[in-house]
């Protein structure tokens, strides 16, 4: 089978995500195009991209249109995207029967392992205690975290969006004895039920819940989803975590009531728009912690993407099942 490797020019997305022998494993298994495929030497390349069958892409894939795609892959019928959302390309390829394959489930993983990690340490109030040490001094800080925070034994949390990843971030969590209370509008009664969580509205969660775990998928149903109305519920030394996306908060809304209640925290992997602006209140609160978006990946973890990757291409060529294959109706709820 021929097959290319594709992204936008000047990108180094590929060479980041199939490394360490990774692109070679490919060689190896198909006829590819020495290379990369960009937007602009598509004419260059013709003879062989109107026989490939498989596109191998990462981020910053070229967002072909229906037309390019007829003109130029005919015979195409697969594309392995090792990366996670397929929201800005997948539409065109899906509608001409060419199957997608997402690196969602892998990209899961780490996301997953660091918000059930920033879960289990804001129960404890690490966060708060590490300016408390430094200001204030190790007494203060230790008073602090065992007098105001119940740590991680039969604590209430909340996640929102119980998709791939929230469903992950509930059966971590629900090995470490939390009660957790679950939002989300398309749970069922019987996969709350395996995951051993209680369904709760968007109000219970925040007014109930020692620390608060955002998962939901970005579309425009979640966009500014959450307001004062619920940030103004947490309690006083509550925690809000967001591993998502930025759009799905109002962001002056949970200013204010961090403001309201210094003793609220808030950890952002996150925001909208990405990076923060110059002078942004996140950046002088002292009660909230920024990241620059790595739950997803970091470094060595991009790999797993592309052993991913290679196995659904192995499934693909013996006729099985294709398990991080997406669908025209999963992209209705997928982030």
């Amino acid at each position: 089978m021929k097959a290319c490797f594709v992204c936008k020019e000047g990108s180094d997305r590929l060479e980041y995500v199939y490394k360490m022998g990774r692109r070679e494993k490919f060689e190896t298994a198909l006829e590819v195009l020495p290379g990369i495929v960009t937007e602009n030497n598509l004419e260059q390349h013709r003879s062989f991209l109107r026989e490939t069958e498989v596109i191998i892409t990462t981020w910053n894939f070229v967002p072909f249109s229906d037309g390019q795609i007829a003109e130029y892959f005919p015979k195409l019928k697969l594309v392995l995207y090792g990366a996670g959302s397929v929201q800005g390309f997948a539409r065109p390829f899906l509608n001409r029967g060419i199957r997608v394959v997402s690196g969602w489930v892998a990209m899961s993983i780490p996301v997953m392992e660091m918000a059930s990690s920033l879960v289990l340490l804001a129960n404890k109030g690490y966060f708060q205690s590490l300016l408390k040490y430094k200001s204030e001094g190790y007494k203060a800080a230790k008073d602090m975290a065992s007098t105001w925070f119940p740590g991680s034994f039969e604590t209430r949390v909340g996640i929102l969006g119980v998709g791939m990843i929230g469903s992950a971030v509930a059966r971590r969590l629900k090995q470490s004895n939390l009660e957790v209370l679950a939002y989300d509008p398309y749970l069922s009664d019987d996969r709350a039920r395996e995951l051993g969580v209680v369904q709760a509205s968007l109000e219970e969660v925040f007014s109930g819940c020692q620390t608060i775990t955002n998962h939901m998928a970005s579309n425009k149903e979640t966009e500014g989803m959450l307001t004062y109305k619920h940030f103004s519920l947490m309690g006083d030394y509550a925690a809000f975590v967001n591993t998502a996306r930025g759009a799905s908060l109002v962001e002056a809304d949970l200013i204010r009531a961090l403001k309201e209640k210094p003793t609220r925290t808030a950890i952002l992997d996150v925001t909208w728009p990405e990076p923060v602006e110059e002078g942004h209140e996140f950046l002088s609160l002292p009660n909230v912690f920024l990241a620059p978006h790595i739950a997803g990946y970091a470094n060595q973890e991009v790999l797993r993407l592309a052993d991913y990757m290679f196995d659904e291409l192995k499934r693909f060529m013996a006729g099985e099942k294709l398990l991080y294959e997406v669908t025209l109706p999963m992209l209705a709820t997928m982030a």
